[in-house]
């Protein structure tokens, strides 16, 4: 798996982490961004097939 890096102001990291825990949404903050990125690709993807942009396979 690759790894990156990003900046992320304090503010949204500061709610990232409020999900982010024992007993919360999210096991670790890889794993909330993880699912935030696939949440993000697949609504861009209902948009771009909506709008006649993506080829449905």
């Amino acid at each position: 798996m690759a790894k990156i890096s990003v900046e992320v102001p304090d503010e949204l990291l500061e709610d990232l982490d409020s999900h982010v825990g024992e007993d919360k949404k999210f096991v670790n903050r890889s794993e909330a961004v993880r699912a935030s990125i696939r949440k993000t690709l697949d609504q861009l993807d209902d948009i771009d097939t909506r709008r006649g942009r993506l080829d449905e396979e």
